[in-house]
């Protein structure tokens, strides 16, 4: 068996979860799952669709970007993951889909406003969309490149990816991430959720307030903060 099998198996769950929750159509997107003692993750091969989709086919990725273990081409986001995982020591998964709602804001290169507690509920910051990349990085290493526009999106904004577990990405589509995969899983169909319901706001009512600071204070306090009560001890 391979020293591998756990990431593997929980990388082939996570990818088999996206189009049961409606997150992608297709081939369009992928999950990685990490482990960091051996400095690798396991990620879905490129262009195979879900149907056909095996745990063994899962690709063994270092941080490099070099294949360890693998008969097939790892997904061509593969270098945004390993540039993420390489940097942000704790993230334990990735997840990219072009789930319609999240992937419209992203080509507006809007952030995604506050409005409601249900986005409180999970993070108490808009949603970051992470600016154009500029026609060097293009023409450059574009997958690579991709990871380090999200990035400087964070740094430029004074965030961490623990704080906000989720971005768009201009023009392009949204990257989540979590603790584990089936945390970054969890995470992007929140973001799909959440991106609807500030389309659908902002389609009602254009100039609808963002969510009052004392609101989103309490929602994400009482999910993350010291004295959270939300859920079972």
């Amino acid at each position: 068996m391979s020293p591998y099998q756990k990431i593997k198996q929980e990388a082939y769950d996570a990818n088999m979860q996206l189009p049961q929750l409606g997150l992608v159509l297709f081939t369009f997107g992928n999950a990685s799952a990490v482990d960091r003692d051996k400095k690798v993750f396991a990620i879905k091969p490129s262009g195979v669709p879900y149907e056909d989709l095996k745990v063994e086919d899962m690709v063994i990725v270092d941080f490099d970007n070099n294949i360890i273990e693998g008969s097939m081409r790892p997904s061509s986001d593969t270098k945004t993951h390993a540039v993420l995982y390489k940097n942000w020591e704790n993230i334990g998964g990735i997840v990219h889909t072009h789930s319609t709602h999240a992937t419209a804001w992203a080509q507006t290169q809007l952030d995604i406003p506050i409005y409601g507690t249900t986005h409180a509920d999970h993070l108490a910051f808009d949603i970051p969309c992470a600016p154009v990349m500029t026609d060097e990085m293009i023409e450059g290493d574009y997958e690579y490149e991709t990871g380090f526009q999200i990035m400087d999106c964070f740094k430029d904004k004074n965030i961490t990816p623990e704080e906000v577990p989720m971005v768009i990405v201009a023009n392009h589509a949204p990257f989540t991430w979590g603790k584990d995969v089936e945390k970054a899983v969890y995470h992007s169909a929140v973001l799909e959720e959440v991106a609807k319901m500030a389309w659908i706001t902002k389609t009602i009512n254009p100039e609808a307030p963002r969510l009052k600071e004392s609101l989103k204070k309490k929602h994400y306090e009482r999910k993350h903060g010291k004295g959270a009560y939300y859920g079972q001890s």
